[in-house]
């Protein structure tokens, strides 16, 4: 089977993390324990993710000229990730989380100094035409200036590549961005976000997915978090049940999610399939502390699937099968 391609467009961030007996308040100091520094930043844990899978990955993003870049290519290097187009600048420094670890449940909060990944612009996205050539699935977030990552929609979109968007930190988009996702995948407050309603609105998951629809978006993968994960389409609406384990760091398990879903289109899975896999993926990823040590291998996967009594995906070890996912307004059988 030939090594699918996959083009990611996004961040790089140096995560500093520390664990507390619970989340604080406002104003509040807690003492905390286990502080770690790690490798962070959406597109890279994606791509990171992708890689371990057994995609090829290109990433294209920006980094300081500093130690905390200097580490990050040497990440890209032992994955097997194509730095190319990770340019350096001296103008900033690289970017930066702080994330705060709950013990008992595993839940977290994040803030983030984008540093360098603001510099990522339309033009440097453009200047890395040949990353998207003959990639299978582009996948970009929100970690990035806006217009970056609609200049990654778009260079997918012209390769005839699977689009997708992890709408994180959300914002709200343009309709010329929304109509250019082949597959969007927001949690349940990013969806009320993109759809203009309250961060904090009561209103079905379903109802929201399909007014992001309405504006453009051909199918949306939306993560209810230990719920599972909902697929609507234009015509259907399927829900994914979570794989049940004890959650220990969910720091990870967006990313993780979303690089198995990206990796199972890129294989040739249709979308449902690629779902049940994200969602496996997913659910292995919270299951370690930290991101990167939390994003499984591929042999990693089928081992996970065995032992809790799951037929692994077809592609992961026997010929890839294409079943379709709808991008560029057409639907491949």
């Amino acid at each position: 089977m030939s090594v699918p391609r996959i083009a990611v467009v996004g961040s790089y961030a140096t995560g500093l993390t520390m664990r507390v007996e619970r989340i604080p308040g406002a104003g509040e100091t807690l003492l905390g324990s286990g502080y770690r520094v790690d490798f962070g930043g959406k597109g890279s844990n994606q791509a990171v993710g992708c890689a371990r899978l057994g995609a090829r990955v290109d990433f294209v993003a920006k980094i300081g000229k500093d130690s905390f870049g200097d580490t990050a290519l040497g990440l890209y290097r032992d994955e097997g990730i194509d730095v190319t187009y990770v340019t350096q600048s001296a103008e900033v420094p690289t970017g930066v989380g702080f994330i705060v670890v709950e013990a008992a449940s595993g839940q977290n909060c994040i803030v983030l100094d984008p540093g360098a990944n603001e510099l990522l612009t339309a033009v440097d996205v453009s200047a890395a035409a040949s990353a998207f050539e003959s990639t299978a699935v582009m996948l970009t977030q929100l970690e990035i200036p806006v217009a970056a990552a609609e200049a990654a929609l778009a260079a997918g979109r012209a390769a005839g590549a699977v689009t997708i968007l992890n709408p994180a930190p959300v914002r709200p988009l343009p309709v010329s961005l929304l109509k250019m996702i082949d597959v969007l995948t927001p949690n349940e407050t990013e969806a009320r976000v993109l759809a203009g309603r309250a961060p904090e609105a009561s209103i079905d998951p379903e109802i929201v997915a399909r007014e992001l629809i309405g504006r453009g978006v051909k199918q949306v993968v939306m993560t209810l978090g230990e719920k599972g994960a909902l697929l609507i389409t234009e015509s259907s609406c399927k829900l994914f049940p979570a794989v049940l384990v004890r959650a220990v760091d969910t720091t990870g398990a967006g990313d993780a999610f979303n690089a198995g879903l990206a990796t199972a289109l890129a294989q040739g899975a249709c979308l449902e399939e690629a779902v049940q896999f994200a969602v496996i993926v997913g659910a292995m990823a919270v299951t370690k502390d930290g991101v990167i040590p939390s994003l499984p291998r591929r042999q990693e996967v089928l081992e996970f699937c065995r032992l809790h009594a799951m037929i692994p995906p077809r592609w992961l070890s026997a010929d890839q099968a294409s079943c379709g996912v709808t991008q560029n307004n057409t639907r491949a059988e």
